[in-house]
């Protein structure tokens, strides 16, 4: 149920960020399970962090949206979801036009190929992308679990992610990216 391809690599964006990250593993032997250990560590941070909300980024997927809203309400959380029911085009376009750069790390659907795994998601990869969505009904902010990204940089970003060693993994009809390692690195013009 949760997003997982480079998760390891996430530490980086939020040290840039200059946020402390708190992690925590799941066996994810299924949706029950993933849920409880959400569930626990949520509450761990409720006592010790003085957390009273969760933010997630869901688009349209309603079974995404009840599960994290269900986890929220037993615990008396706030469940936050900006993105809502936006229409996912105008979100990548926003997010494009705002200057992130992010990368596919990992697609599971009809139409895409080894190709796509590490490749920026830049405007001509969202019109390659109109095409699979016109195609193959790939959703365009991968709700369905055809795609996953990572953010490298970002405006608010002090430093990017640089990934310094990848390999493609391709299995039958898809793959991931495994980045073995990666780095902060200054963004061109800075002089650190």
């Amino acid at each position: 149920m949760f997003h997982y391809p480079l998760a390891r690599w996430t530490r980086l964006q939020a040290q840039t960020l200059g946020l402390t990250q708190v992690t925590v593993e799941t066996r994810g032997l299924g949706e029950e399970e993933e849920l409880r250990d959400l569930s626990f560590s949520l509450e761990k941070l409720r006592e010790t962090c003085l957390v009273d909300g969760v933010v997630s980024g869901v688009v349209e997927s309603a079974y995404q949206k009840r599960k994290v809203d269900r986890v929220c309400q037993e615990l008396g959380l706030k469940s936050l979801t900006p993105l809502w029911y936006k229409d996912p085009w105008k979100l990548l376009e926003t997010i494009l036009e705002a200057g992130f750069h992010m990368v596919f790390a990992g697609v599971a659907a009809q139409g895409f190929d080894a190709g796509w795994l590490g490749r920026s998601f830049d405007f001509n990869c969202f019109k390659d992308l109109k095409n699979l969505n016109k195609r193959y009904g790939v959703h365009p902010s991968g709700e369905g679990g055809e795609f996953e990204t990572f953010v490298t940089d970002a405006p608010i970003f002090r430093e990017r992610v640089e990934f310094t060693d990848v390999e493609k993994i391709w299995l039958r009809d898809g793959g991931y990216i495994d980045v073995r390692d990666a780095r902060l690195k200054p963004k061109a013009g800075d002089l650190r």
